[in-house]
């Protein structure tokens, strides 16, 4: 058995307003073992002696059919979430700011997000590079209207991106 972190994408933020409860029953009916869900924004533990790739439709299509929206997750054993969170490349508790990790599919697109770095003031925010990642930190307050929230938010990304707070990260591990 695996404990895997399924990251639910545009949860609870952006108009799919699902309760957590009915999100864990699901998960449940679908054979996951051992399910807890965090915070109130989409992410949810199990186990399963299955391969992430195999869960992710899964997941995702139960989600499409219990709740009638176009739903993407993410998929990964909590180990690599792990490494995720040690790789954090900024200082995570610096004082005024948010440290994200921006989870990619797409390496073509995840590329074209990297190359916004050349384009960001890190007076205000920067990004770098991880495994199948994108490590964020910006300025509070500037979160949404950051020159790089707007280019990550595009619709062309939706399918493939997720964003989390390290903080949120951090409790998925514990």
């Amino acid at each position: 058995m695996t404990r895997y972190a399924a990251l639910l994408r545009g949860v609870n933020v952006g108009g799919i307003n699902l309760k957590m409860v009915d999100v864990a029953e699901l998960f449940s009916s679908l054979g996951l073992e051992n399910v807890k869900t965090v915070l109130a924004s989409g992410n949810v533990l199990f186990d399963s002696p299955l391969l992430a790739a195999e869960l992710k439709p899964q997941i995702e299509a139960g989600l499409r059919e219990r709740f009638g929206y176009e739903a993407w997750v993410h998929v990964l054993d909590v180990e690599t979430i792990g490494r995720i969170i040690d790789g954090f490349p900024f200082e995570a508790e610096r004082e005024g700011w948010h440290p994200y990790v921006i989870f990619t599919l797409d390496q073509p697109l995840a590329t074209e997000l990297l190359d916004w770095q050349a384009k960001l003031d890190p007076q205000f925010e920067s990004i770098l590079p991880g495994d199948g990642v994108i490590y964020w930190t910006v300025e509070r307050g500037n979160t949404l209207g950051s020159v790089f929230a707007k280019e990550a938010a595009r619709a062309k990304h939706k399918a493939t991106t997720t964003t989390r707070n390290l903080r949120t990260l951090q409790k998925l591990v514990r």
